[in-house]
This record gives C-alpha cells, structure tokens and sequence, in this order.
C-alpha cells in the first residue's frame, strides 16, 4: 500500500466523507447557526465544501462594466470575465466561507480546484463558453491529507487544463465529480429551500425516477432541475444518498439531518 493510498484508508476508515456544496446565491444569507451547525458534521464525518459565487461575480463584472453572457444556463467566459472569476471565487467568496467557519474554531483551509491541479478540466464548448471547464479528474491524495490533519477543505470551482489554461467550472458539477472521487458517503446541496417540494410538504425521501416524474408533472421546475440532475448523476455504487438542503437552518438537528434525501432506491412510504 502505497502512502497515499494508506492516507486515504486511514481517513475513510476514521469517518466518512461528506461533500457539502455551497450555493452562491445563499452565501450571504447562511447565519452563524449554520456554521457553527459544522461541529455536529464533523463529529460524523469528514467533511469538504465547494462554493459557487454567481451572484457576487455578476455584481462585481456590473460595477467594472462588463457585460455578463450565459449560454444554456452556463456563464460565458472570457479571458477579462475569467479574471474577475478568479477574483470572486478563488478570493472574496472562499475567504468569506473560510473566515466564517474560523470564527467557530473550525479549522478550514481555502483551496482553489486550479491549485496543485486538484481539479484537471477539459473544455465544455471552448466555441460558445470561452474558459468553461468539465472536471476530468480530481487529485485526492491533497484533500484527504488535509482531512487526515484536521482541515476542512473550501474548494473555489476552478480547475486547469492539460496546457495549464485555468477554467471556470459549474460548481454543481464540481462537488459532484469531488464526491465521486472521493467516494464521499453523503452530497449535500445547501439552497434557498428546504428541500423538494411538493403539494407544499417537503418530500423526506425519493428517488431518480420519482424527481423525473415530479419534474414532468411540474412539481419540480426552474433552477431546481439542474440541481437535482446534478444529484442524480452523482449517485453511485459508493455515493448512495445526495440530499437537498436549506442553508437558513442549521445542517444537523440532534443527529439528523433536515432536507430532502435522493437515494438510487427508495423505501416505501408508509400511508
């Protein structure tokens, strides 16, 4: 075994790995009760976060008066808005998050998906998005290390291509392919909502083939189906269970946590 490969096993055999990506819309809304909701987390499991920062990168291309594109939902990016990317979600947004968890004698540590290659991209449509990338592969061996010291990660979506070239990554996408790599127990997506709902009750538990019914009878519509297909791709033999969450509350209450669970199979409800 390998030293890497012994970091990996001693971290998942400590705890599980939990994922937990971080909206950009809700950053500014999550409270203090949220973060300090982290020391439960981490007496469970591992724990790693990526970010978006959408909003704080449109706000700050308006005040240097550039116009914002998106393409089939995707910002477009060229090199000028690729800079001001770098600046929001490598630099004010993770320092936020970062600086937040610190204040509850949490130990985070900021990264950049482009840092040390932790995330190499390939393009997604270089023609139509500019720098937008795709997650290739994730360097675990520089997570779990820091896991196995102590740190929780904060990942910014940004990754490096083979030639070196940084690109802007969907953060959704990001933690989807991090999970999967990492073989994390748990996907948490933190929203502005407490998890699906339907008929105004939140739906506990559900599988793919309910959420494509939910979203073709309408139950499920706008930015939420991106995300829930970002859920359920990331499902896997090891990511049994992604979960959609509010970021208002705090993650776990007791030891549970609230939201709306996505499994590969799901166990009947009882009427």
């Amino acid at each position: 075994m390998t030293m890497s490969e012994s970091t990996q096993a001693t971290v998942r055999n400590d705890k599980p790995v939990i994922v937990i990506k971080l909206g950009g819309s809700m950053i500014e809304r999550l409270t203090e009760e949220f973060y300090e909701s982290f020391h439960g987390l981490l007496k469970h499991y591992h724990c790693l976060i990526v970010h978006g920062g959408g909003p704080a990168i449109t706000a700050l291309l308006g005040r240097m008066d550039i116009e914002g594109e998106f393409h089939e939902g995707l910002r477009k990016t060229t090199k000028e808005t690729l800079e001001v990317v770098e600046m929001v979600l490598g630099g004010k947004v993770n320092a936020q998050i970062t600086s937040a968890l610190a204040r509850q004698n949490i130990l985070p540590v900021g990264l950049k998906g482009c840092d040390a290659s932790l995330l190499t991209a390939s393009y997604v449509n270089q023609e139509d998005l500019g720098f937008v990338g795709q997650v290739e592969e994730v360097k675990t061996d520089l997570l779990y290390n820091c896991m196995q010291a102590g740190y929780l990660p904060v990942v910014a979506p940004l990754g490096k291509t083979d030639n070196g070239q940084t690109v802007n990554i969907n953060a959704d996408l990001a933690a989807a392919a991090i999970a999967k790599a990492m073989q994390a127990e748990k996907l948490l997506f933190v929203t502005d909502v407490p998890g699906i709902i339907s008929e105004d009750e939140v739906i506990k538990e559900t599988s793919p083939e309910e959420i494509e019914s939910l979203i073709s009878g309408g139950c499920i519509y706008g930015g939420m189906i991106p995300k829930v297909q970002s859920a359920m791709a990331a499902l896997s033999e090891h990511l049994q269970e992604v979960m959609i969450v509010s970021g208002e509350d705090a993650l776990i209450q007791g030891d549970r946590m609230k939201g709306t669970k996505i499994r590969a199979t799901v166990k009947e409800r009882a009427e």
